[in-house]
């Protein structure tokens, strides 16, 4: 099977969120047929792959084989290597209503004054986040906020697909709240987002300011846990096959 064939494997089984699925051996199978593979960004015993930029030595641990986040303080750890075009494997649950996190793509990994660096965020938050934080009179804030939003942070500029203001939201919220893990599957190629949550694809962003930087993990507030953080990197020169397969994938959801 030649390259762009394995692309179109790979574009059918994102589009049928079969790489959503728990059973990995599907991913195996995809990476041996693009004679690529995934990289295990967290091994389970330490925190090796990754590097603190303005937390504490107490804001991210392993325990039981996760990785821990306290949230506290404000922050971001970030990846020892940068990152152009991959496809990103994410698991994660929030352990507090409301707790807020991310995961920020193309990052400088620079904190300016909100603590927070520039770069893509696909947002991680608990289902009871608009309700928390309901705006003074007691309106609870927009729900698309809780369903893997895409933005670009810190002066980022992207279009999102699915306008709500600079934002992109999802076309269906998918995401589980306190205690229940959540799977992020993000193809990220050439400045264009594709989000697929719990299994299917419903959000994306593209023509992204930013198209290479660190993957940062985000402290903000409440404990959250990682189980897995996986990447499948794709090489220079084949991305465009990639992009051509998934770049009107969503729009058949607007009607």
């Amino acid at each position: 099977m030649n390259f762009i064939q394995g692309m179109a494997m790979m574009g059918l089984i994102l589009t049928t969120g079969w790489l959503g699925a728990q059973d990995t051996k599907v991913e195996t199978d995809v990476g041996s047929q693009l004679g690529l593979g995934f990289v295990e960004l967290f091994n389970g015993k330490d925190l090796t792959n990754w590097a603190d930029v303005n937390t504490s030595p107490k804001t991210w641990s392993v325990k039981d084989g996760l990785m821990v986040c306290t949230g506290k303080p404000i922050g971001v750890m970030r990846s020892t290597k940068k990152y152009e075009n991959f496809i990103l494997v994410i698991e994660w649950r929030h352990m507090e209503a409301g707790g807020n996190s991310g995961v920020f793509l193309w990052s400088d990994a620079r904190p300016e004054g909100n603590r927070l660096p520039r770069g893509m965020e696909v947002q991680m938050l608990e289902l009871q986040w608009p309700y928390i934080h309901a705006d003074r009179n007691g309106k609870p804030r927009h729900l698309g906020y809780v369903s893997g939003e895409l933005f670009g942070a810190g002066g980022m500029r992207a279009i999102p697909e699915n306008p709500r203001g600079s934002r992109s939201m999802s076309y269906e919220m998918r995401c589980k709240g306190k205690g229940e893990w959540n799977r992020y599957v993000v193809v990220a190629v050439d400045g264009t987002v594709k989000l697929s949550i719990n299994g299917k694809f419903v959000n994306g962003i593209r023509e992204a300011d930013g198209r290479k930087g660190y993957l940062c993990l985000e402290a903000e507030g409440a404990e959250i846990h990682f189980r897995r953080v996986s990447i499948m990197e794709l090489p220079d020169g084949r991305a465009e096959e990639l992009g051509m397969v998934l770049g009107g994938e969503l729009e058949g959801k607007k009607d």
